[in-house]
């Protein structure tokens, strides 16, 4: 029997927090402020049993008792793997929706990644589709917002510090150094960053890429402006700046003259 029951869900109350979420095989999830997840992989601990369930059954025949007992055990097997994985999915997808407001997520080509056949059954055993089903469920029931980049973005190969793409990288290397800016990367957290980013949301409060350094006449300016309304006499010299005042604040006030002119 089956009901369908209308509800009125209550939207949770907006959160400041935004995450990018890089989905992996030996880590399922990644997250952008470093926090990772260890998937159970229910198939994977179970392998030697599923076997021993699958050989039994092929040697009955088929229509007889035996089969049909031996059919109902491997079908139980099936449902203890699936109940393993949604429950697992539906806790993980429901902390992150209650933890934040904005979730980003990559768009994985995951039927063509199945016919790798050294990967497939890896990556079936996780479920990435169905943490996404759970995801778009969900964020339209609690009023939060879920963004998905492009399939073709480079998050693995580009730096997070610094935007410089180094290339393709070989499945077993997990960390690597930036040849442009030296900053030691972990690759899957590199690539949460990279998500969060192409999501639309900052990866600081600055952004990356943005003109952080100060030159040297605006630190000039800024500098003598404070000393003249604080009403003293400035240092000798401005330090990294290297512009020497005058010790006179006759020769103060003229600086500051001359600079804001």
């Amino acid at each position: 029997m089956s009901f369908v029951v209308e509800i009125q869900p209550q939207k949770l109350p907006e959160s400041s927090k935004s995450v990018g979420i890089d989905l992996g095989i030996s880590t399922f999830a990644t997250f952008s402020n470093g926090q990772k997840v260890d998937a159970p992989k229910p198939l994977k601990k179970r392998i030697k049993k599923y076997r021993k369930l699958s050989k039994s059954l092929s040697k009955k025949t088929q229509g007889s008792k035996r089969y049909e007992k031996a059919r109902l055990r491997v079908a139980k097997f099936h449902a203890l793997l699936k109940d393993t994985r949604t429950d697992f999915l539906h806790k993980l997808s429901t902390e992150i929706i209650r933890e934040n407001q904005t979730i980003i997520l990559e768009d994985l080509n995951v039927s063509g990644m199945v016919k790798n056949r050294k990967l497939s059954r890896a990556i079936s055993d996780l479920g990435w589709r169905q943490f996404r089903t759970f995801l778009e469920g969900k964020v339209e029931k609690y009023g939060r917002d879920l963004r998905v980049i492009s399939r073709w973005e480079a998050t693995t190969q580009k730096c997070s510090c610094c935007g410089f793409r180094g290339g393709k990288l070989d499945l077993q290397v997990r960390e690597w150094e930036c040849l442009n800016c030296g900053a030691k990367h972990d690759r899957d957290k590199n690539a949460a960053i990279n998500i969060l980013v192409a999501g639309g949301q900052p990866e600081t409060l600055n952004g990356r890429g943005g003109k952080c350094k100060t030159t040297a006449k605006v630190a000039a300016a800024c500098v003598s402006g404070s000393y003249a309304k604080q009403n003293v006499n400035p240092p000798r010299s401005y330090g990294s700046v290297g512009i020497p005042v005058p010790n006179s604040r006759g020769g103060c006030q003229l600086l500051i003259h001359l600079i804001f002119v």
